[in-house]
């Protein structure tokens, strides 16, 4: 190879110098012809190359059931590898170009390596993104945080690039810029202390399986509510609800609380917990007119007839004096109201009748008394989830007053009465 750059650039000076033309003379004409040669000979070089690799690359992605070369091919790495190929030969032929000029030489010199390392660099950034997206591909690392693993990489390998650059601009071994580069450690961790931080909490995250992408988080503190569309190695991105980007440090979600509704999704049913406030006022016993009058009420009909007949039996056997409704064992209007919701929840067609299904009596509060329904829906997305909740709410505040209830609500100050 040697012999034949040397053939193919070296004619031209010894012809000059056969010519009589003085060696300063002759060194400046042949080397203007050379990098013209160079320039031309590269060129051709580039697009033999750029021709066979990237056909041959085409060829074998429509040959190969896998879709990793067709992912080389959308990534251009084998275009990038035909500038690699000219670039080598341009590195091999600059001594020999100028070996009359050792100063530019060495500067061409340093270029093209310089060059041939960042090249390199970027072709195998290619590699690193074509299998980024060959397993994101993949369900098993679909969520997994692949581009936080990539930059790692990709930072160590510009670290040793870095090094070599310094190492040849300066003409300094390697062994010598390593340990200088050791001996300034602290100071680079310094530097990248967020970078580090973030590859120590992407790790976590990606090992105890704390937030995939695709999955909807809850962040308060920065107001994040929507679903994880990026791990990177020092972000985590979230599209809001609202079509908003909240970027979240990655190390924030390890050091700070969030919640994940994977669990929820991944469940047979999303739960509905609310309550409504009851007037302690409008609660009282019911009497038999009132009751008679309830058990026109279908869902719980049934459910008077049998309780009427276990109180009257349970007041007879204890001779209970009911000239007072106190007395003995009787039903309210709010524990009716409540078996009434029971009931309805029970038809109700959008629940899963196979989880928790209850409406309870929470702790009073100077407002009220809370009466909560606790249950879940069969369809847990958003706007049918919303749907389905309203619908209940709906039917609860319209059937309040069928039971003599009263919800509280917060006076205005505004008086009601007009002249």
């Amino acid at each position: 190879m040697h012999k034949l750059v040397e053939k193919i650039f070296g004619w031209c000076y010894l012809l000059f110098k056969k010519w009589d033309f003085g060696e300063t003379l002759a060194a400046y004409l042949s080397l203007a012809i050379n990098i013209v040669v160079l320039a031309i000979l590269s060129y051709i070089i580039y697009l033999i190359f750029r021709f066979l690799l990237v056909r041959t690359m085409i060829v074998i992605a429509r040959r190969t059931k896998t879709k990793f070369d067709d992912l080389l091919v959308s990534n251009k790495t084998a275009k990038y590898i035909a500038h690699l190929i000219p670039l080598l030969f341009i590195y091999k032929c600059v001594p020999i170009i100028l070996e009359n000029f050792v100063y530019w030489e060495s500067v061409f010199g340093k270029l093209v390596g310089i060059y041939i390392v960042l090249l390199s660099l970027w072709i195998f950034k290619t590699i690193l993104h074509a299998i980024r997206d060959h397993l994101k591909q993949n369900p098993s690392f679909s969520d997994k945080p692949i581009d936080s693993y990539i930059q790692v990489i990709m930072i160590v390998l510009w670290i040793f690039a870095f090094i070599f650059i310094i190492s040849k601009i300066f003409d300094i071994d390697t062994n010598t810029m390593l340990g200088t580069f050791g001996a300034i450690s602290a100071i680079i961790i310094l530097i990248f202390r967020d970078t580090i931080l973030g590859f120590v909490a992407s790790v976590q995250v990606s090992l105890n399986d704390m937030v995939r992408i695709g999955d909807w988080i809850t962040f308060d503190k920065f107001g994040a509510d929507g679903d994880v569309i990026e791990i990177n190695l020092a972000t985590v991105k979230v599209r809001n609800f609202d079509n908003t980007t909240t970027t979240i440090p990655t190390y924030s979600m390890i050091s700070d609380s969030f919640r994940n509704w994977r669990g929820m999704l991944n469940s047979d049913g999303r739960r509905i917990k609310r309550h409504v406030l009851i007037k302690a006022s409008s609660i009282r016993f019911l009497d038999d007119n009132e009751l008679l009058k309830l058990k026109k009420i279908q869902l719980v009909s049934s459910y008077i007839d049998l309780r009427q007949t276990e109180i009257e039996k349970y007041n007879t056997t204890h001779q209970v004096d009911k000239s007072i409704l106190i007395n003995g064992r009787n039903m309210t209007n709010f524990g009716l109201f409540r078996k009434y919701i029971t009931q309805y929840l029970s038809q109700y067609p959008g629940l899963n009748k196979d989880m928790i299904l209850l409406c309870r009596q929470l702790q009073p509060t100077p407002q009220g008394i809370p009466l909560e329904i606790y249950t879940f829906s069969n369809d847990k997305r958003f706007e049918n989830y919303e749907y389905i909740m309203a619908d209940i709410f709906d039917h609860v505040f319209a059937s309040i007053s069928y039971f003599d209830l009263e919800i509280y609500e917060m006076p205005s100050g505004k008086s009601d009465y007009v002249e």
